[in-house]
């Protein structure tokens, strides 16, 4: 299996041609997979890249080798996925407005890749923020971290700002931008979500010295939306609301001076299954061939 690993390595490597995008793919650091593919090397006997301190390129022989991999690499995981019993569906956990725009591009590349495969995809409610990570009833979902699910993988989508929602004839209704500080003592809506990360994040906790009024719960983004616009609380939500779900009745108030929300698709480690890789190499594909669009998420005018 080891050797698997590293042709995978090397595979990815080929694709990314650059020793630190291709390691933060693969999780490990560039020392771990410079020696990965320098013992792959050895074993087959031949140089397959060809190194400078600033680029990296296949040999020839690397260029034969890397298709090779690539065609073996698809028999072995269609032959995993034959003796897993269900080959071809994967059942992707989707929270609230999911990936955005993003969302929709993802999943039709995956659909390219993987003819005949199935994606069944369930968005869930906000007391599960891990979107079925947390019972296993999805094989990787895409959320909004953190979350408190062990030994997770995650492959980020983009970070956008956080912004408290406030009701029209609010005085932060005015503002361009708000300090966190101004928002401390008004109440706030929480979701029914029992997971302390994720609930720390989104009740500011981290900058409170004093207890924090009595937040009121909500079971769904329409209704925390609702109490909103009816005085009840503010809500600390993410700065795509203002598009995805405008209403007349409610202001989207950046939040200046805390970090942003960050998107990402999340996997269980020891649950990966080739589907799964496919997935998120479809994501990442995605990315690299729509800047703009990430740019657009993050930095919303």
């Amino acid at each position: 299996m080891d050797s698997i690993k590293r042709i995978r390595a090397f595979v990815v490597l080929a694709e990314e041609l650059n020793f630190g995008r291709a390691a933060s793919r693969l999780f490990v650091t560039q020392q771990a997979l410079s020696k990965q593919i320098a013992t792959l090397e050895a074993e087959v006997g031949v140089a397959l890249v060809h190194r400078t301190t600033r680029s990296v390129a296949l040999t020839p022989a690397g260029e034969t080798f890397v298709e090779a991999c690539r065609r073996g690499l698809a028999e072995l995981d269609a032959g995993v996925d034959l003796i897993r019993g269900e080959p071809g569906i994967l059942r992707l956990g989707l929270i609230v407005l999911g990936a955005l725009e993003l969302t929709d591009p993802i999943l039709d590349e995956f659909r390219r890749a993987r003819r005949g495969s199935e994606i069944v995809a369930r968005q869930f409610p906000f007391a599960d923020p891990s979107a079925g990570l947390a019972d296993r009833s999805s094989d990787l979902a895409i959320v909004r971290l953190p979350i408190d699910v062990p030994d997770l993988r995650v492959q980020r989508l983009f970070a956008e700002p956080r912004v408290v929602a406030v009701p029209v004839g609010h005085p932060l209704a005015r503002e361009e931008g708000v300090d966190v500080a101004a928002i401390l003592a008004e109440r706030i809506t929480v979701s029914t979500a029992k997971d302390g990360r994720y609930r720390r994040f989104w009740t500011l906790e981290k900058y409170r010295t004093e207890p924090m009024p009595t937040p009121l719960v909500a079971r769904s983004h329409a209704e925390e939306l609702e109490f909103v616009a009816e005085g009840r609380a503010l809500s600390i939500t993410s700065a795509c609301a203002a598009r995805m779900t405008p209403r007349p009745d409610v202001v989207f108030v950046p939040i200046r001076d805390v970090p942003g929300t960050e998107c990402a698709i999340a996997w269980r480690v020891d649950d990966e299954t080739p589907l799964i890789r496919d997935f998120v190499d479809g994501a990442r594909r995605v990315l690299r061939r729509e800047p703009d669009l990430v740019r657009a998420i993050e930095h919303p005018s």
